[in-house]
C-alpha cells in the first residue's frame, strides 16, 4: 500500500481520551519532529502518553524534553537486557528520582528477554526481583517487559507476591493461554500494533477476544511495531487509533467505546 493511500489517524475523529501506555518519545528517532509528533497524537484523540525511560541515565537525560507536556506522564526502570548495570548507586538513583518526581507513575518496563540472550538469565531474574521490591517499597504499579521468558516472569511475580498488585504485561503478544493466567492474577494487559498484522497474529487476536474489557490497555511501544496500515514505518502515538480499530472489530464493540474504555483503563492505572 502507497503512502498517498495509507488513512491518517486524525481521519477516525476520535475524542480526545485515549491513552498510549507505552511510547519511548525521548529516543533519537522523534529528534526531528518530537513536538509535531506529540501534537498529531493530540489531534488524533491521545489524551495522554506514558513514555518509557530505560533506567535512570536516560530518566536524567530526557525528562526535560517534557517539560511542557503535562499530557505526558513516565515510567522508568532497568530493561532486562540492561540488567547487569543495575548495581545499588543505580537503585538508590532510581528511588530517589522516584520519590522527587510525581510524574513518575510506575516502575518498568521491567521483566525479562531470553530472545536476545544479551545477558544472563540469573542476571536478568535478580535485577528483576530487586525492581519489584523497589516497586514495592514506593507502593508504585510495575510494567513488565516478556520476551521468550513467560513462564519464568509469571513464576516470579507470583513467587514475590505480586497477585492482585497492579501489574501490567506490556505489548503483549500470546494467546489466550497467557491472557487467561494473567487475568487470574488480577493483573492488565496492553495491546500493541501486532494485533492488526494479517498474518501471524490469529493467537493474539484469540486472546484480545477474551480479555475483560476492564483489564485492556492500548501502546503503540513507539517507534517500534507500528500497527497496520503504517506497519514497517516508523510507530508514534497516533497510530494507536488504529491498534484501538482492530480490537474494536475483534470485540464486536463501537470504536469509541473501546478508545474510551482503554484510556480509563490506563487513567486508574497509573493514577493519571
Amino acid at each position: 500500500m502507497s503512502k498517498s493511500k495509507r488513512p491518517e489517524p486524525e481521519s477516525l475523529e476520535l475524542p480526545p481520551v485515549g491513552v498510549d501506555s507505552h511510547a519511548h518519545l525521548d529516543l533519537d528517532d522523534f529528534d526531528e519532529d518530537r513536538e509535531t509528533i506529540i501534537g498529531r497524537a493530540r489531534a488524533s484523540g491521545v489524551g495522554h502518553i506514558v513514555n518509557v525511560f530505560l533506567g535512570p541515565e536516560a530518566y536524567g537525560r530526557g525528562r526535560a524534553l517534557f517539560d511542557s507536556h503535562p499530557e505526558i506522564s513516565f515510567i522508568m526502570g532497568v530493561h532486562p537486557n540492561d540488567a547487569d548495570q543495575l548495581d545499588d548507586a543505580a537503585v538508590g538513583r532510581m528511588r530517589e528520582q522516584f520519590k522527587a518526581d510525581p510524574r513518575l507513575k510506575g516502575v518498568g518496563e521491567i521483566g525479562l528477554d531470553y530472545y536476545w540472550e544479551r545477558v544472563d538469565h540469573d542476571v536478568q531474574q535478580a535485577a528483576f526481583v530487586r525492581q519489584l521490591h523497589l516497586a514495592r517499597e514506593l507502593a508504585l504499579p510495575v510494567i513488565i517487559h516478556s520476551r521468550d521468558a513467560n513462564d519464568d516472569a509469571v513464576e516470579i511475580l507470583e513467587a514475590e507476591g505480586f497477585r492482585d498488585y497492579p501489574v501490567l504485561w506490556h505489548c503483549f503478544g500470546a494467546g489466550i493461554e497467557l491472557a487467561e493466567r494473567l487475568v487470574a492474577n488480577g493483573w492488565h494487559i496492553s495491546i500493541p500494533g501486532p494485533v492488526t498484522f494479517r498474518k501471524n497474529s490469529d493467537d493474539l487476536q484469540a486472546a484480545v477476544a477474551r480479555i475483560p474489557f476492564e483489564r485492556l490497555l492500548l501502546e503503540t511501544d513507539c517507534p517500534y511495531l507500528a500497527p497496520e496500515p503504517w506497519r514497517g514505518k516508523r510507530n508514534h502515538p497516533a497510530l494507536s487509533v488504529f491498534t484501538a480499530r482492530r480490537v474494536a472489530q475483534i470485540k464486536g464493540r463501537p470504536l469509541e467505546d473501546v478508545w474510551r474504555t482503554a484510556g480509563d483503563n490506563a487513567r486508574r492505572f497509573f493514577s493519571l
